[in-house]
């Protein structure tokens, strides 16, 4: 099922309902990087980048991008009133030692475990696993975003990843195009549905158990 911008920044969107006021919190690269566009103006957060930023702001406008200051995938962004910035080692540092409220990561496949597989592709060239890691095992709550199913209308939340983990048994909260999932010791509880999917749908693409909530809601 193709996923278009709007389902995109309506996952962001549900994410951005997660963070409280004066969280620390990391967004990895692809639909987590738009969670800050959905904050609003009263909540206070401090945007951690593990290539060494601790109160990352938005965007730069065009001819004002600092070259020496940049996100984790690369891009330009500012400082916040309060930020400040390091060496990776530091931010390292902070990932590992639980400082982070919140860590939110895309995903290729979730297991009913919480184990989480998103850094390789089998077959595929890539540099290597990076900080995901540290930010699935580490911080305080991990929030998954990703498409329910891949290019090939397969399931991606399953009874038992088939590619390489990131982390097992990490995962709190998954968030897809079509649905919202809490992942518990008791198993995945489906919590909401985004129209315009139903429950049937979703249960349909889904490669594992799925416990309903006592009141699922719907998210227009």
């Amino acid at each position: 099922m193709a996923m278009g911008i709007d389902s995109r920044n309506r996952m962001a969107k549900r994410a951005a309902a997660e963070i409280k006021d004066s969280m620390i919190v990391n967004l990895g690269i692809g639909i987590p990087s738009l969670v800050s566009n959905h904050l609003p103006p009263s909540i206070d957060v401090m945007f951690h980048a593990e290539n060494g930023i601790l109160g990352m702001g938005k965007s730069p406008e065009k001819g004002e991008e600092d070259p020496n200051l940049c996100n984790a995938a690369g891009f330009p962004v500012t400082i916040v009133p309060g930020g400040s910035f390091f060496d990776s080692a530091t931010a390292f540092g902070m990932i590992r030692s639980g400082y982070l409220d919140i860590s939110i990561l895309g995903g290729l496949e979730v297991s009913e475990q919480g184990d989480l597989a998103n850094w390789i592709v089998p077959g595929k060239r890539v540099p290597g696993i990076g900080g995901a890691m540290e930010l699935a095992k580490k911080a305080k709550k991990v929030i998954v975003l990703m498409n329910h199913t891949n290019k090939n209308g397969k399931p991606k939340i399953l009874k038992e990843c088939t590619m390489p983990l990131t982390a097992k048994r990490c995962v709190n909260l998954i968030i897809t195009d079509m649905a919202v999932i809490d992942v518990t010791e008791r198993g995945l509880v489906l919590k909401e549905v985004m129209a315009p999917y139903t429950i049937n749908d979703v249960i349909e693409n889904t490669a594992s158990s799925l416990l309903l909530s006592n009141n699922v809601t719907t998210i227009t």
